[in-house]
């Protein structure tokens, strides 16, 4: 019985998936390498790490409160925990506040800047799961409370929110709403009969077109942000690599299957690692003659 409760709170706060944890950290890293000119503070890379799966496990719940009436009409969803019991709600609420407070209590080790900043946070994250029924636009509220740790991290690192930071945040916005529309993608005939609005839904026979323009404006942002940090060769092969893979997608989703669909959603795991590999090494090699 213990066991069997504790894969139940494993697949509520999708610790068996951490894809999503993934999406999250990476430009989470771009943020401290960027804002620390190199290797963050050991404190500050610690806290965002750990602090990035708090956070994701604690959006993940919630996402699943507010679908836990809809989550058994779609295919993909059928067996959360919610739906068939195995957590009940005030399990779930009781398990999202102490993880928010574990959050919080991370937040503490850093400045005043940055712990004004995650009171934002904890509202994009708690109010995109709502989205769904009012907007065909969630996914702006996702890429907006997704790429908030960017802002976060600069703030937490160097105290300040400079103009580049923005255009990083930007680039990440319309990251997220392209990979996740391609999400959407998967779900789209179940969101229809049970009433989800989603991007997916509102592009309609366009969504492969506005997932492409949304991937060239990420890399326009992207390569306006190497122009501002002063990065090099390296950052901008990452970019390129970024790029090939995103083209990848466009492959992937061409017919629009939703298991291709799903592939090209995963495969933005290496996207934000090659960009995070740019950053790395450009900014490690421009200082290495320095340290030689």
């Amino acid at each position: 019985m213990a066991s069997g409760k504790f894969h139940a709170y494993i697949q509520l706060t999708r610790l068996n998936r951490p894809i999503g944890a993934l999406l999250l950290l990476w430009p989470t890293l771009w943020a401290l390498w960027l804002a620390a000119d190199g290797l963050p503070r050991t404190d500050v890379l610690f806290i965002f790490v750990l602090g990035t799966f708090v956070m994701r496990s604690a959006g993940c719940i919630i996402n699943d409160y507010a679908d836990r009436n809809v989550d058994g009409a779609v295919a993909r969803t059928r067996d959360r925990p919610l739906v068939t019991g195995a957590v009940s709600t005030t399990e779930a609420l009781t398990l999202f506040a102490v993880l928010l407070l574990l959050a919080f209590f991370l937040v503490l080790f850093t400045n005043p800047l940055t712990i004004s900043l995650s009171v934002i946070g904890v509202l994009l994250a708690s109010a995109y799961p709502y989205m769904k029924r009012y907007t065909h636009l969630p996914q702006i509220v996702l890429g907006a409370a997704f790429s908030w740790a960017i802002p976060m991290a600069f703030a937490a690192q160097s105290g300040e929110l400079p103009q580049g930071m923005w255009l990083l945040y930007i680039a990440n916005v319309l990251w997220t709403v392209a990979y996740d529309t391609e999400y959407a993608m998967v779900d789209r005939e179940d969101d229809l009969k049970v009433g989800i609005k989603s991007t997916a839904i509102l592009f309609g026979d366009m969504d492969r077109i506005a997932i492409g323009a949304l991937h060239v404006l990420t890399l326009v942002a992207l390569l306006l942000v190497g122009l501002q940090f002063s990065l090099g060769l390296y950052y901008y092969a990452g970019v390129a690599a970024a790029a090939a893979l995103l083209g990848w997608q466009h492959v992937l989703i061409a017919n629009r299957a939703p298991p291709q669909c799903f592939k090209a959603f995963l495969n933005n795991n290496y996207v934000g690692l090659v960009i995070f590999i740019g950053i790395a090494v450009d900014i490690w090699l421009r200082q290495a003659p320095a340290a030689a």
